[in-house]
């Protein structure tokens, strides 16, 4: 991890960005890829692992967002945290825009309740989108720390990015297999459910290289961008990952799985940073 750590350090931030990204990208691929080696997934299984990935999300939203962007913020008192309030509410208002106008089906939904504008679209095109929609923050949260190295902020460290891509990437692989298996259900081919499975992270990359531009020029934006990611995050985690961990009866293990996730994101902020 050191080695990663130095190489990272070594080179530009905005490529740095771009190879972080592309992990993350690389682990929801592997993740859609256990459709070869598994007949089925156990609801249990699936609900677990959506919480896992709530809790991970939750915790790098605080440990490597909203921390770091109210630290760097000018001011004291009040004045300190309106930089985070503003990013945070803008943030969760912009997911909110897309979650109303994208089409999208969350995993656990049936077709009746797919959300966003009315579209033709095929369940597997819209559960694909309800992925990508959980991806675009969780790229840009990669991609404005980043940008904060690149920009010389003390408050931005390049361990704590490397900690924020890892707890993303550990949580982007049961997510590639929850998109894949419920596509492997309907009949899919196998190398289709993979396709697909990696097509939803795919925009991470694209997002994280336009969040280290615009904070590594702007550097004046970034306690607004870290509180941009972070009320995406939080927006994602409570209107589609929570309420897809609660239509069954499994509903303590997905809160167990949300314990586990934030403790290890938690853990993996403090030790790298």
């Amino acid at each position: 991890m050191d080695n990663i750590i130095h190489y990272l350090e070594s080179i530009d931030p905005i490529l740095a960005a771009f190879y972080a990204s592309m992990f993350t990208w690389i682990v929801t691929a592997a993740g859609a890829s256990l459709v070869f080696l598994l007949k089925g997934m156990n609801r249990a299984l699936l609900d677990g692992m959506l919480g896992f990935t709530g809790g991970v999300m939750v915790a790098a939203s605080f440990w490597s967002l909203l921390a770091p962007g109210i630290e760097m913020s000018s001011g004291t008192g009040f004045a300190k945290v309106v930089p985070a309030a503003i990013g945070f509410a803008l943030g969760a208002l912009f997911i909110f825009g897309l979650d109303k106008v994208l089409p999208h089906l969350h995993i656990n939904f049936r077709e009746s309740e797919s959300e966003g504008m009315k579209s033709p679209w095929h369940r597997t095109t819209l559960l694909v989108l309800a992925i990508t929609l959980h991806n675009i923050p969780e790229g840009l949260a990669v991609g404005v720390l980043f940008g904060g190295v690149a920009a010389g902020l003390p408050e931005a460290t390049i361990g704590g990015a490397v900690a924020l891509a890892l707890g993303i990437g550990i949580q982007n692989f049961p997510e590639g297999l929850a998109v894949s298996m419920p596509l492997r259900r309907q009949g899919i081919s196998k190398f289709k459910c993979v396709w697909y499975g990696q097509l939803s992270a795919i925009v991470e990359p694209i997002a994280a290289v336009i969040g280290a531009v615009a904070v590594s020029f702007f550097t004046p934006l970034l306690p607004y961008a870290l509180s941009f990611a972070a009320g995406a995050m939080i927006f994602v985690v409570i209107e589609e990952v929570v309420p897809e961990t609660q239509r069954d009866k499994y509903t303590d293990l997905a809160t167990l799985g949300f314990i586990g996730g934030f403790i290890v994101m938690m853990t993996l902020d403090v030790g790298l940073s």
